[in-house]
């Protein structure tokens, strides 16, 4: 993870809309984020701190309007009761900026688990970046 001049955590700058998502549990409207039809081999990062959250090989179209994962990287999801009683938050680890929820017993894929993650949490790091 990237360090400030202090040794501390480097923190992105995050946009009102991303500040909104993140920080404030905020939801993008469905079918609006760049990530939700988006196939490109690489890592789901946290936006706000960059830590690996998702691969790209656990990346499945759920139809549900935001991007779905079956698995994150072990360790870098926490999983937390929401406010509504009735989902479960998804939070990066490291950070604890608000990610979106997961779903199981949807069927939708072998591991029967949905995390759907508002676009606006992350940043694609491609695995074979342009030279």
């Amino acid at each position: 993870m990237p360090k400030d001049d202090n040794g501390g955590m480097a923190w992105n700058t995050l946009s009102a809309e991303e500040k909104r998502i993140i920080e404030e549990k905020g939801t993008e409207a469905p079918f609006t984020g760049a990530y939700d039809d988006f196939w490109e081999k690489g890592t789901y990062v946290c936006r706000r701190c960059g830590a690996a959250l998702y691969r790209s090989d656990d990346k499945f179209d759920a139809h549900c309007g935001w991007p779905s994962f079956d698995r994150e990287i072990p360790g870098a999801v926490k999983r937390t009761p929401d406010v509504d009683g009735m989902r479960t938050e998804i939070q990066c680890v490291n950070c604890g900026a608000h990610l979106g929820h997961v779903f199981l017993g949807e069927k939708l894929t072998d591991k029967d688990t949905r995390h759907c993650v508002n676009s606006l949490s992350m940043r694609f790091i491609p695995d074979n970046p342009p030279s």
